[in-house]
């Protein structure tokens, strides 16, 4: 007699209702390509051929930075480690596009070429970085790949650490670009405070009068919409001008992406526009507060056989303003979940379900430890399973 075993795939438990349906607000771009997100609630608020391959231009730029910080936070990489400009990567880069103004023979920290990337969106600064960290910039952009895979960017790939025209080999989406955005923000907080918001950055002298050289950023946003810290613009004559950007206000945080648009001026004025829209049109409505359980899942072999599904935060879901539409929420997990379990891991979703809006996807997270059950414990759950019972 075989060993049967009970598979709960997506197991689903209906919550609540109320009130009727009403739609999205509308909104119009002139951008080919536009995506806005709720990061509070998972909302996606607006979507314009978000999944079209695309050139990103200087927005492949938050990879390496997303590769640097990633090494910073594992201690592979420090700050304060000065990597030198080479003869050859001065002579490629010092100008061609947006550059720090190495100058061969420097060592910059990377604390240094990273304020260069973000701020300046210097090319020359990415190969330095590459380099220093990998030895070549192909082999840097290998691990920029292997970090594009780990995150989820099924549709994008990176054959420059600075997104300078390859032919074709460097290609994103809008909803790629809007989960690494979204993954810096998370994964790196306090580097991402450090790094993305800096109004402006000085390097290098101007000739003959050797004057400081301080750059501002081309962030759209900074300085004129509230909250806004990041993060990076981008334009070739094949991509258009483009912008990744993120606010947060009164706990929402919101990212953006638009791509493909015509000039310096417009790209400005439809970040601002578009991001604004997100706040204004759109309102959190509280779902759960923290702590509270909401359901139980079943636990397999474990010392319980169910554990408690609580917010690891407040969560929200996010509706159009001034609406109270229908909402279903539904708590979903895979199971039963195999022990042993940590208090505040994340083994499920609350899922929100309104007519006319994609699903809201919210964690839930393990109330209290479950152990792994003992001998005896692992014998009966084998003798239940075996009768079926």
């Amino acid at each position: 007699m075989s060993l049967r075993h009970k598979v709960f795939a997506a197991a689903t438990v209906a919550i609540a209702a109320t009130c009727p349906a009403v739609a999205a607000p509308d909104y119009q771009t002139p951008a080919p390509v536009a995506y806005l997100q709720d990061l509070s609630s998972g909302a996606i608020l607006y979507a314009k051929d978000a999944d079209r391959r695309m050139p990103p231009a200087s927005m492949a730029k938050m990879m390496t930075v997303y590769v640097a910080f990633d090494m910073i936070k594992s201690g592979e990489l420090k700050l304060n480690q000065k990597f030198p400009v080479r003869p050859e990567t001065w002579r490629a880069w010092h100008s061609q596009g947006s550059t720090m103004f190495l100058g061969v023979g420097e060592e910059p920290s990377v604390d240094d070429l990273l304020k260069g990337i973000v701020t300046l969106s210097g090319n020359d600064a990415c190969v330095v970085l590459a380099e220093g960290i990998s030895g070549t910039e192909s082999a840097f952009t290998d691990r920029m790949n292997r970090a594009a895979a780990k995150l989820g960017l099924a549709n994008s790939h990176f054959g420059t650490s600075n997104g300078w025209p390859d032919e074709g080999r460097t290609f994103v989406t809008a909803r790629d670009l809007a989960k690494l955005a979204s993954a810096t923000i998370t994964d790196h907080p306090d580097l991402y405070k450090r790094f993305y918001s800096l109004r402006s950055f000085t390097w290098g002298k101007t000739l003959g009068d050797a004057k400081p050289i301080d750059q501002a950023n081309r962030d759209p946003l900074l300085g004129r919409v509230a909250g806004a810290d990041g993060l990076k613009t981008g334009h070739t004559d094949e991509a258009g001008y483009g912008f990744t950007g993120s606010a947060e206000q009164n706990g929402r945080r919101l990212v953006m992406v638009m791509a493909g648009l015509g000039t310096y001026g417009q790209r400005a004025e439809e970040s601002v526009k578009f991001m604004e829209w997100g706040f204004r049109a759109w309102q959190a409505k509280p779902i759960l507060a923290k702590g509270k359980q909401i359901e139980t899942a079943e636990v397999q072999l474990g010392s319980a056989s169910s554990v408690g599904l609580v917010a690891p935060t407040n969560l929200t879901a996010t509706l159009p303003a001034g609406a109270v539409p229908e909402m279903r929420l539904t708590v979903s997990y895979d199971g039963p979940i195999k022990a042993p379990i940590k208090a505040g891991q994340h083994i499920a979703d609350l899922i929100v379900t309104t007519p006319d809006l994609p699903p809201q996807r919210l964690p839930l997270v393990a109330a209290t430890d479950v152990d792994e059950a003992g001998f005896f414990g692992r014998a009966w759950a084998g003798l239940m399973g075996l009768f079926g019972g």
